[in-house]
């Protein structure tokens, strides 16, 4: 395990692409296919150029996150009642899984996609991050406690990126701890293919795998309510339009 203190960088440069017109409560993501996710209470919308699709459940009341790095397997959380719905493609629920009914008891503060049929989640009972089998319900691994607040939580089907106001820990899927960074003010993040790119106040950094450095992302002041990576492009939204760059990384 290694333990790296943050460093400052040269700077990333950005090639403005585009800006768009959108107001939305809450952009989830953007794919590769210009697939558009967004939040507005207790619906996720599904956009593509052809059509839209909805998703609510009226039980479960408004949405805490969703997560389509899975577009197969979506999931979207309700930490209100401590429950995750699992969706396909089509929006459908194809799985369910209510928290307050496993034995043991779990309380569940974020969560994100694995790899097979398995969930990264937060128990903030025990202050440890788990790999869950929601189909076998068993927990595959599970980390050490983590003694400080967590903030985010990203994942891929390799790795999975637990950020908190001390530290960004970086586990495999195996649940090994395989590295430590001091964290100076980032406050949330995103992965695009293995790589990072966190906030800090209102400047963008990138994060490249397998590296120790951030590099600040050159952006217009602009105000950065979401962003997202896909490939290089990077999208920032601020309530009424949505801008697109190319990071120009070398």
């Amino acid at each position: 395990m290694l333990t790296l203190a943050l460093s400052a960088q040269q700077p990333i440069e950005t090639k403005f692409i585009k800006k768009t017109s959108l107001q939305t409560e809450s952009l989830v993501s953007i794919d590769n296919f210009k697939t558009f996710y967004f939040l507005n209470a207790s619906v996720l919308e599904k956009k593509d150029p052809d059509k839209t699709i909805t998703y609510s459940n009226v039980q479960l009341g408004d949405i805490t996150s969703a997560n389509t790095y899975n577009p197969l397997k979506i999931n979207i959380f309700y930490r209100d009642f401590n429950t995750v719905v699992i969706l396909d493609n089509r929006l459908a629920e194809i799985f369910k899984i209510d928290f307050n009914n496993l034995t043991p008891y779990k309380s569940i503060s974020h969560v994100s996609t694995g790899h097979d049929n398995t969930l990264w989640v937060f128990n903030q009972d025990t202050q440890q991050l788990e790999l869950y089998d929601y189909k076998a319900n068993t927990t595959r691994t599970k980390t050490l406690p983590i003694a400080s607040t967590v903030m985010d939580l990203k994942s891929n089907y390799n790795y999975c990126w637990l950020l908190t106001n001390t530290h960004l820990y970086i586990y495999n899927y195996f649940g090994s701890l395989i590295r430590k960074i001091e964290n100076n003010g980032f406050t949330s993040m995103v992965e695009t293919n293995g790589n990072l790119v966190l906030k800090k106040d209102n400047v963008l950094y990138f994060l490249k795998k397998n590296t120790e450095a951030f590099h600040p992302i050159a952006t217009p002041n602009l105000l950065i309510k979401q962003f997202f990576v896909t490939n290089e492009t990077l999208y920032i939204y601020n309530d009424k339009t949505l801008s697109e760059y190319q990071i120009l990384i070398n």
